[in-house]
């Protein structure tokens, strides 16, 4: 299975492998078709004057999405997202807990979260959750469960006030035991709160776990954006796509008088978003409830279903279910090819 891009060519002197290396130099750094095609597109090479994407790739079924690297599947489990940011504190670990609630209770899908973040894990507090798993027969871990969501994070293995640690190789021992010493059950689609950044961690994860796709979360001041485009490109060079961009703490809505104050800046993460050819999943204001909701345990999702944050938060839910569906009815794998005609 492969995809490429059918390259129109002006000049027909210009054929051959010669062609096909500059091409191919020119997208060997994008990891998804669309930024390349984009960006061959836009290139204004005096030779090109047309370029699309072809795929000979059969249609396949629901939950059978990418995997170029071969990355070990966990057992029971359809499709993971990873959601991620650039850089901790803008919200990234309440945006996985209220996605996960929203795809169980909006989309109605049996549902996973994985609290990869083993430095700060959040899960425990954020779904209100405690105590350690039982043992399964096979001696697995059981998740534990909460709004429709089987639950495992390493803070349910650890004292409440107890600091993580742990070098490199420790750590990636605890996530694999997290995730693949854990009975997960039939999951539709597991979400992986990642550590923030792009370090080890994180790239370890990537490379050993099959994700369907990453969801970015960031603020919009230009500090985080920085950082969400490095978390982007991480992503795309271990080969995953971007389901999009989620900007939180977006702007702030006075509860007395309605207005808007853009607090962090204003345009950012739209910009962003079309500048790396990936979607805009949505805005998500800065608001008392979602901090008040979060340390309390219950996520908004859940606890005030009809209020605004909460549709945005389902929305965005199932927009990402949408886009699930329709990686998995199309091409199988990344790599580009090229054809000249």
């Amino acid at each position: 299975m492969y995809y490429g891009f059918l390259v129109k060519t002006t000049n027909q002197k210009i054929r051959g492998e010669t062609m096909v290396r500059q091409i191919r130099s020119l997208v060997s750094s994008y990891g998804w078709k669309q930024q390349a095609c984009s960006f061959l597109q836009e290139s204004k090479i005096p030779w090109i004057s047309n370029v699309r994407t072809y795929s000979n790739a059969p249609r396949g079924r629901p939950g059978e999405h990418r995997n170029p690297m071969n990355r070990l599947a966990v057992a029971g489990v359809e499709s993971i997202i990873a959601v991620a940011s650039g850089k901790g504190g803008v919200g990234k670990s309440t945006t996985a807990v209220n996605l996960a609630v929203a795809l169980a209770l909006e989309c109605k899908l049996r549902v996973g979260l994985l609290d990869a973040d083993v430095y700060g894990p959040s899960i425990p507090t954020l779904m209100k959750l405690q105590g350690r798993p039982q043992l399964d027969a096979d001696s697995k871990m059981l998740p534990l469960e909460n709004f429709g969501v089987r639950c495992m994070s390493m803070g349910f293995l650890m004292d409440k006030d107890a600091p993580a640690v742990w070098r490199g190789p420790m750590v990636m021992s605890a996530l694999e035991k997290l995730m693949r010493g854990t009975a997960w059950g039939k999951i539709d689609v597991m979400v992986v709160d990642m550590p923030p950044g792009t370090g080890d961690a994180q790239i370890s994860i990537s490379q050993r776990l099959p994700l369907a796709g990453a969801v970015i979360v960031s603020t919009p001041q230009d500090l985080a954006l920085v950082d969400a485009r490095r978390g982007v490109t991480m992503f795309q060079k271990v080969e995953i796509p971007i389901l999009g961009l989620i900007e939180n703490m977006s702007f702030f809505k006075c509860p007395k008088c309605g207005e808007r104050s853009d607090v962090f800046g204003h345009g950012g993460a739209h910009l962003t978003s079309q500048e790396m050819g990936m979607e805009f999943l949505g805005e998500v204001p800065l608001n008392m409830a979602i901090r008040e909701t979060s340390d309390e345990g219950a996520p908004i999702v859940a606890s005030s279903p009809s209020s605004e944050i909460s549709g945005i938060y389902r929305a965005i839910a199932r927009r990402i279910e949408c886009k699930l569906g329709e990686w998995a009815s199309s091409d199988g794998s990344v790599g580009p090819s090229i054809v000249i005609k």
